[in-house]
């Protein structure tokens, strides 16, 4: 008779739910992770890693575009059938036999199969065959299902036969006309990789009135200047109201534009790519009086509000809380040790969640933009710099510019948010992030001396910047 039952039970392998498996089981429990697809999930296979790599080929020819000395050695195109075949190195060839390997050294159970909550602390499984099994954990039970994309009701889009990024990330034949629905990250980065993998046309249409909305308006502005110079077509503030494809043929949009006229966009394909929704609908949530179809709500030890006996944990994007894999991944190391008896909580201030768009220019932030902060009603200075006024930026290469920004509550004098758009600005947003998360106040900053000529001395310039606005520094009394 195969095991059923084990100390603790994790309904879903992407990263969120084998972290939560590693730190659950560290102490001895025996652990059994339950998961139907790919172990690894969304972003190894079809997210992060594989877009990545479409990225990285377009981007490193412009870097070398922008060097005198080496532009010259630019002769050729790009070799799609070497980007592919990295893509699909970096997406393990959609094979999980390392990651299966990895969790057996943990000692972690994998156990395959479609897995629904039947109960308090139980998992019934159905595996590929139609077999079901109930397994049922001794302590606690965690949900790790992630996220799926979310498609808007307009009419006909259920019927044109539309990409996600599951199928935009897999594709080693770029389409010659793309169709974008979406401003947002995913719709972004993939204008991006595939107008410079050779899609001849690539169109974003955004219903809001900027890309990357949520971000602080500079963001979008400067996002959009450097796609327009690729040569993709934007149209924000539009809204699309009817889709349709003329059988095999091309999809057509009807979209309203922002001064209100109607204009009918044509193009072979299209992707959607207007957010995600949790993966709740068909895991038995019902069974324990949580509704279908709906984030899980979680307290700061990630244990789920509104289920009884403090034995349901959730972590990842079905918790709503980040739709990010690195806030995923620090979910379930706290509740992993909350349930191994480590009695770990979240840090409370959940807006210090680092996030990178990685198109060209490369976009980093992390805590709150300064409308977000006024809308708390918090007392703020803002500081604003042009990455491309440092000594670094030329080095790097001719034309980088961008612009960074700090927000800065005003009583405290501690960073409450930072924006970085630049070259490489990525690597530099963890110093912002560990400002924030320390509540490092200003004052101390002037003390953390960045390297000459390195992109990180923006640090220095926002610090002599604020200095200069409001009169405050760590140097004079």
């Amino acid at each position: 008779m195969p095991q059923t039952e084990y100390d603790v039970l994790v309904l879903g392998g992407g990263p969120a739910g084998e972290n939560a498996a590693d730190i659950a089981g560290r102490d001895g429990l025996s652990v059994a992770l339950i998961e139907s697809e790919l172990l690894g999930g969304e972003c190894s296979y079809w997210a992060c890693m594989p877009s990545k790599a479409l990225l990285r080929p377009g981007e490193a020819l412009d870097e070398a575009k922008r060097v005198p000395g080496a532009r010259g050695a630019v002769t050729g195109d790009l070799d799609l059938a070497d980007a592919f075949s990295r893509r699909d190195d970096l997406a393990s060839h959609w094979d999980d036999s390392s990651q299966v390997e990895w969790l057996e050294s943990v000692g972690v159970d994998l156990i395959r199969g479609h897995g629904r909550l039947t109960g308090e602390k139980e998992i019934e499984v159905t595996s590929e065959d139609g077999e079901s099994v109930t397994y049922t954990a001794r302590r606690a039970v965690v949900v790790a299902t992630g996220s799926s994309a979310s498609f808007p009701p307009i009419p006909g889009l259920d019927y044109v036969g539309t990409w996600d990024n599951r199928d935009i990330t897999v594709l080693s034949d770029p389409p010659r006309r793309l169709l974008i629905i979406g401003g947002g990250v995913v719709g972004v980065e993939m204008a991006q990789a595939w107008r410079q993998l050779g899609s001849d046309e690539v169109t974003i249409v955004e219903l809001a009135v900027r890309l990357l909305a949520g971000e602080e308006p500079f963001v979008g502005e400067e996002l959009r200047s450097s796609l327009e110079r690729m040569g993709v077509i934007i149209h924000t503030s539009a809204e699309t109201k009817k889709v349709s494809r003329n059988g095999d043929g091309p999809v057509s949009l009807q979209v309203v534009l922002s001064d209100g006229t109607e204009a009918q966009l044509e193009a072979d394909e299209i992707l959607v790519a207007t957010g995600r929704r949790p993966n709740t609908s068909d895991i038995g949530v019902d069974s324990i009086g949580l509704d279908p179809g709906e984030p899980i709500e979680v307290d700061d030890r990630l244990v789920a509000k509104g289920v009884d006996g403090d034995w349901l944990y959730v972590v990842g994007d079905v918790n709503g809380r980040s739709l990010l894999t690195h806030a995923g991944k620090y979910q379930a190391r706290i509740a992993g040790a909350h349930i191994n008896g480590r009695a770990a909580e979240a840090w409370g201030d959940r807006t210090a969640v680092p996030r990178v768009v990685f198109t060209t220019p490369e976009i980093a932030a992390v805590g709150l933009t300064e409308e977000q902060a006024v809308d708390r009603g918090l007392a703020i200075r803002t500081v604003e710099y042009d990455i491309g006024s440092t000594a670094a930026a030329p080095v790097v290469g001719k034309g980088y510019k961008g612009t960074c920004k700090l927000v800065v509550d005003a009583e405290r004098e501690v960073i409450l948010g930072a924006t970085f758009v630049g070259p490489r600005v990525g690597e530099m947003l963890h110093a912002a992030t560990i400002a924030i998360v320390g509540e490092v106040v200003i004052a101390d900053l002037w003390h953390a001396i960045p390297s000459f000529p390195t992109l990180s001395e923006v640090w220095l310039r926002l610090l002599e910047t604020y200095r200069d606005e409001y009169g405050i520094d760590g140097v004079t009394s």
